[in-house]
Parts: structure tokens; C-alpha cells; sequence
């Protein structure tokens, strides 16, 4: 196997007030294609900075990140959401969905950014997948917090995503739906040979990965 995500000596400090706090320091490790790995630690540790510079949405202090052979800090701006949209898909967990678009018109809204002639067809095929292609015309205040996360996932997953970053991706549902929605994603994420890395604090989604890191303190434990 080859890796596909490879954090170089990751850091990140940010100005507050008159002090610099150092968020991460000297993070390092790779993923392969196809690898689950849970990125797991206390509230404050760093994790979702991980996250978000792994997936080129923030940009570190020193060190840098390669995904898919591109060294994505080496990219201006327009380069790095390139980059994103040919091999990433995202889920977050506040879900993110466009209040006013029906949820197909959410799954479609990625592949019509790429000029996708088949946007209608493909977003139907992924709602099909979440078992959700009967709402797909329900806007998102119409539907409950694991449809909506069900539509996150088929929005993540209709790019035919190399890689899959998922925020929380349980934290704000309830136990029982949140185990609905774990097996979903690795269904999905099985089937379709995608790298997973996420962040959690579920023991449960953490365990069901290949492999974690444990952040304490900006610092891989």
C-alpha cells in the first residue's frame, strides 16, 4: 500500500492577546489508501486543527502536508480546494447542509461544482445508498438530525472521494442513531475502498478504525 495522507512535522501556534499559544507541534505520521484511523484525545488537544490542516482548510505554522503526492502548502488557495475536490469528501458535525436546497439538491451541489452533467442522477444514487432517496425533496429543517447527517454522507460520498474526513461525525446525535450512522459510513467506506481519518471522542467509532492517534497536548502520544 502506498500512503495517500502524510503529515511532515506538523505545527501550529496562533496570537491571543499578547501570547502564542502552540495548538500542534512536530506531528508526524502517514495513512494508507483504504486505512481507517481515528484521531482521538482530550477537548483541547489539537484534533480538529489536525483535521482541518490534513484536509488543507487551515495552514500550519511550519511543516506541511502531502495528499495524493501533492505537497498541498506548496498551493496557493485555489490550488489546495483543487485538490480537495478531486479527492476528498467532508462531514462535520453540525452536518452543514444549505438550509434553503432540498437535500438531493445538497448531494448535487458538490458534482455541480465540477460541471457534472450527470449531478441529478448520481446525487439520487447516493441518497439511494443512505436508504433516504424518499426525502429527497424534504429540506433540511425537515428532517432529523440522522437524515440530515445521512445526507451529509451521501453529499461526502457521491464525489467518489480517495479520502473521507469526518468531524465528529456522531457528536450530535443520540446513541442509538449515532450507531446507525457509524455503520452506514463504514459500509460505505468499505465498499468503496475510501481512507477514513476522523476525529471523536466515541470510544465505540474510535475502536471500530485500524488505527488510532492519540493527541495530548499539540503532541502525537
Amino acid at each position: 500500500m502506498s500512503a495517500i495522507v502524510q503529515a511532515i512535522g506538523l505545527g501550529k501556534q496562533v496570537t491571543s492577546g499578547d501570547r502564542m499559544l502552540t495548538i500542534l507541534q512536530e506531528v508526524s505520521f502517514s495513512a494508507d489508501e483504504g486505512e481507517s484511523v481515528a484521531i482521538v484525545g482530550a477537548s483541547g488537544s489539537g484534533k480538529s486543527t489536525l483535521l482541518a490542516l490534513l484536509a488543507g482548510l487551515d495552514v500550519p505554522s511550519s511543516g506541511t502536508v502531502m495528499l495524493g503526492g501533492h505537497d498541498i502548502f506548496r498551493l496557493d488557495e485555489d490550488g489546495r480546494a483543487r485538490v480537495r475536490g478531486e479527492l476528498s469528501g467532508f462531514v462535520f458535525q453540525s452536518f452543514q447542509l444549505l438550509p434553503a436546497l432540498s437535500a438531493l439538491e445538497n448531494v448535487m451541489l458538490p458534482l455541480e461544482l465540477q460541471g457534472a452533467a450527470d449531478a441529478k442522477s448520481r446525487a439520487m444514487e447516493s441518497l439511494v445508498a443512505v436508504g433516504l432517496q424518499d426525502r429527497s425533496h424534504h429540506l433540511p429543517r425537515h428532517l432529523s438530525g440522522g437524515e440530515q447527517q445521512r445526507v451529509a454522507l451521501a453529499r461526502a460520498f457521491v464525489v467518489q472521494p480517495r479520502i473521507l474526513f469526518a468531524d465528529e461525525p456522531t457528536g450530535n446525535l443520540d446513541a442509538d442513531t449515532g450507531s446507525q450512522i457509524i455503520d452506514l459510513m463504514f459500509g460505505l467506506n468499505g465498499a468503496r475502498g475510501t481512507t477514513l481519518m476522523l476525529v471523536t471522542h466515541d470510544e465505540a467509532l474510535a475502536r471500530r478504525c485500524g488505527r488510532q492517534l492519540c493527541l495530548s497536548a499539540g503532541r502525537l502520544a
